[in-house]
């Protein structure tokens, strides 16, 4: 009589040191895998031996750690100017479209103003126009006048400094004279200076937000000089 003997089952440590061995990536691609494997070998070495591949790894994964911040961060805001290019890109294509200047400061308060998700637009000239005048109160709150001199003072509230294309901060003390009933809630704004050509007054345009942090002196100005710059063209074509 023949005696036949059970086959020999393999242990489950064979089977993980063959996957092991034949898709190794599976440890090298798992952090918490390789960290409890390098925290295994120290403990083997003892106290008294320096690890120095060890300490190596670990600041290598450091680096690692930070350029991933970094790089995410770029994407972040290299989507987020996108964005704001198309944003722009939008409005001044809708500035465009007006027939006449009515129109014109209609969509400024209207569609511009939905499209860079602001509260409040207004278009600022200095004029020796009373404010009272007729003409100038049917073309609405988006128009506001004032004296000469009022622009400079009011991008720099009346302090010796050089005046910028483009300023963002909160809201300035005047705002009331700018945003009449909306004062109360404007909370940041966008100031650009206007040259609306050679033996004309200056002017502004003032881009208003509830939003605190909407406009802050931190962020950079190309879209809103690009923006600006636009603007002063039609300007001057309207009030040429």
């Amino acid at each position: 009589m023949s005696t036949q003997f059970p086959r020999a089952i393999p242990s489950m440590a064979d089977e993980l040191r063959e996957k092991i061995i034949s898709a190794p990536e599976m440890i090298l691609d798992d952090q918490d895998v390789m960290r409890a494997l390098i925290a295994a070998d120290e403990r083997a070495s003892g106290t008294n031996v320096v690890d120095l591949r060890g300490i190596a790894m670990e600041r290598l994964e450091e680096r690692l750690d930070r350029l991933e911040d970094t790089h995410r961060g770029v994407i972040a805001a290299a989507y987020e100017n996108l964005a704001g290019t198309n944003q722009v890109h939008r409005a001044v294509l809708k500035l465009l479209e007006p027939a006449n200047f009515t129109a014109f400061l209609a969509t400024l308060s209207g569609e511009v103003a939905e499209i860079l998700r602001v509260d409040a637009v207004r278009l600022l000239l200095e004029t020796k126009v009373e404010a009272e005048d007729p003409a100038v109160k049917r073309l609405g709150e988006v128009l506001v006048t004032a004296e000469p001199g009022f622009a400079d003072g009011y991008v720099t509230l009346g302090r010796n400094l050089p005046v910028r294309p483009v300023t963002l901060r909160q809201i300035s003390p005047d705002g009331g004279m700018i945003y009449g009933a909306q004062a109360d809630f404007m909370r940041s704004e966008a100031v650009m200076k206007l040259d609306l050509g050679p033996g004309r007054l200056p002017g502004l345009l003032i881009l208003g937000a509830e939003d605190p942090h909407l406009f802050r002196p931190s962020q950079g100005t190309d879209l809103l000089v690009f923006f600006a710059g636009v603007f002063e063209r039609l300007m001057r074509r309207w009030l040429g």
